[in-house]
């Protein structure tokens, strides 16, 4: 596929000259969720009917949702099951565990997400915004998505 528009830049190597291009501007251009939901000139899906854009919000929210819960559901599952066998294991006398030692690793590991999450919170937070200006813009599709998440994550 032929991108217009899209900057590039050529390098040669030993063996071959080969062209790299910038992907990034032809993606917000042509993105489906743009083409949908629109950019930031404005929200595109005004000129759906008010019953369409609950569908559209309904049904993304229903896949959404029942995905969430089936995913949920399989890692409960995986991380109590290996937490279960562990235990037993532990107890009939097949594996020592040294809990000081785990003890030290959940502390080790606490405080480095600690030290992450408090150099990620200017992106969570600018990511935080962008979602409730878009839920704002698009309050509408946004209840349908809401409304059809429940529903996936109920059935």
């Amino acid at each position: 596929m032929e991108t217009q528009n899209a900057p590039s830049q050529e390098y040669e190597s030993d063996d071959d000259a080969y062209k790299v291009l910038d992907l990034t501007e032809y993606e917000r251009r042509y993105h489906w969720w743009n083409q949908v939901f629109g950019h930031s000139s404005g929200p595109m899906v005004e000129k759906y009917s008010v019953a369409t854009q609950i569908v559209m919000g309904g049904v993304s929210g229903w896949c959404a949702g029942f995905l969430f819960q089936k995913v949920g559901k399989l890692a409960a599952t995986t991380v109590d099951g290996g937490f279960l066998l562990l235990q037993t294991a532990s107890h009939s006398g097949y594996v020592l565990i040294g809990w000081k030692r785990v003890e030290k690793g959940v502390n080790k590991a606490k405080r480095q997400i600690k030290k992450r999450a408090n150099k990620a919170a200017p992106e969570i937070n600018n990511i935080i915004e962008e979602a409730t200006e878009f839920v704002k813009q698009n309050i509408v599709i946004s209840s349908g998505f809401v409304g059809g998440f429940l529903l996936g994550l109920a059935s």
